[in-house]
């Protein structure tokens, strides 16, 4: 298949300025040259140069679009194929047109979800952790969140990994020549030298698993429940935190009846706010199925939100909610500051610590920076971790990196207590294997399959 040339649209589908389509393979050049008139023939046109002119139907003739061709040869792109790249008029009709012909070639095929980026990382120009940040860069909700995936495709992650392979490598080798030549080696010293480099080593994977928790939640966002009673104000808070109306606010007790999700970002924090129907005990049907699904964004919420009308004396149901959240990741947000207060903050202090508690009104927006405040110090600290730090957010190089930590471990253990350097060996080759799959030099074809399937068409 990687002898193939494939197109693809690479821009989303609709009414903009321009929409890209993307050509790759070895007849690209021809391909495309059959179909595009201008002053100069595509095949003689120079790398990375921008050609105007027209599409043509070469059997009826007929102009199809007016286009940009930008041409990029081997190796020189992103798939390190002959890449020509059509920019056309955006709209449905002009990018089904052009697409619609290149597809009628017989040498040119539909691209495979993510299939560009799979070549760039097969043919060696990219690894497969920056294959994967490629996915992280598209999905970012957050500044933070684009820095730390831009860090990673240009190889910060993937550099450290290597020179932790290569610090392995050496190990193993010593390893090897211990075994084969015993009487040229003193095993103490082989023993103290596998141990150092096994420090070493999970010395680089611990400083990497460190940011670990603030990667992921930067990649994915932090799942957030906005749960209490009916009419405490949970709709309005999402709304002011969304800046728009996305949720029904009215003076009726249960308006919210189901989940509404909503994505925002918060002091460089992706938040997903979840707000819930409102949790009391009712005889209307649609309400009760409502009520559960409350119950259960809390029970997989990251955070939660529990807003009480501070306006009010506290409820028996919100003691009930108070007891069962003890424990949970929570903020309590006394909400309607605006108006006259009446409820005991004491009663709240036996179940939550004070700097749980945040004091803010959703509809004058008075104490929302103490809210971001409280979220920021409860993930990060106060701050998060900035620099040049590199961040590890994806979950599966978490995982890997952890198995490998552990493999030193093992290894160092078993050093410390004189097991045969031949059967030591295995701990060491095996936290190597490890890390390689981060970056794909040992990974399996089911796994890269996997991961590049979650791309788009024409990516």
């Amino acid at each position: 298949m990687l002898s193939d040339t494939i197109a693809a649209i690479s821009t989303a589908v609709g009414e903009s300025g321009i929409a890209v389509i993307r050509v790759s393979g070895p007849e690209a050049i021809s391909e495309v040259g059959r179909l595009f008139r201008s002053k100069t023939p595509l095949p003689e046109a120079e790398s990375h140069t921008v050609h105007y002119g027209f599409i043509i139907d070469p059997e009826s003739n007929e102009k199809l679009e007016e286009v940009l061709v930008s041409l990029f040869r081997a190796p020189r792109s992103f798939t390190t194929e002959d890449v020509v790249e059509i920019s056309t008029h955006g709209g449905i009709i002009s990018v089904k047109r052009v697409m619609d012909l290149l597809l009628q070639q017989p040498l040119i095929r539909l691209a495979e979800p993510g299939e560009f980026t799979k070549r760039a990382f097969l043919n060696g120009r990219i690894d497969l952790s920056q294959a994967e940040a490629v996915i992280d860069l598209i999905r970012s909700k957050s500044d933070r969140a684009f820095s730390v995936a831009l860090k990673q495709v240009e190889g910060d992650l993937s550099r450290r990994i290597k020179t932790m392979r290569q610090t392995l490598v050496e190990t193993l080798a010593h390893i090897e020549v211990n075994i084969d030549y015993p009487e040229h080696d003193v095993e103490s010293m082989t023993f103290e030298f596998i141990k150092n480099k096994c420090a070493d080593v999970k010395e680089g994977i611990d400083a990497l698993l460190k940011t670990a928790n603030q990667g992921k939640i930067l990649r994915e966002g932090i799942t957030t429940a906005i749960v209490g009673r009916p009419n405490v104000g949970k709709s309005s808070l999402l709304n002011t935190l969304a800046r728009e109306n996305k949720a029904i606010v009215t003076d009726i007790p249960g308006t919210t009846r189901d989940v509404i999700e909503e994505f925002v970002t918060i002091n460089n924090i992706p938040l997903k706010l979840l707000d819930t129907a409102g949790i009391r005990e009712t005889m209307d049907l649609v309400e009760q199925i409502g009520v559960e699904r409350s119950r259960a964004a809390v029970l997989e919420a990251d955070l939660i939100l529990l807003v009480l009308n501070s306006a009010e004396p506290l409820h028996e149901d919100e003691l009930k909610l108070l007891e069962q959240l003890k424990g949970r990741p929570t903020l309590i947000l006394l909400n309607k500051i605006d108006l006259p207060q009446q409820l005991e903050r004491g009663q709240i202090s036996n179940y939550f610590p004070e700097n749980a508690i945040v004091e803010l009104s959703a509809k004058t927006q008075e104490g929302l920076d103490h809210l971001e405040e409280a979220i920021s110090e409860l993930f990060f600290g106060g701050k998060l971790e900035s620099g040049d730090l590199t961040y590890v957010s994806n979950v599966r190089h978490i995982a890997l990196l952890k198995k490998a930590k552990q493999s030193l471990a093992d290894a160092y253990n078993a050093a410390d207590a004189g097991v045969p350097i031949d059967i030591l060996q295995i701990d060491v080759r095996l936290a190597w294997e490890q890390l390689g799959e981060v970056i794909g030099d040992s990974a399996p074809d089911a796994l890269i399959d996997q991961i590049f399937s979650q791309f788009c068409l024409g990516k």
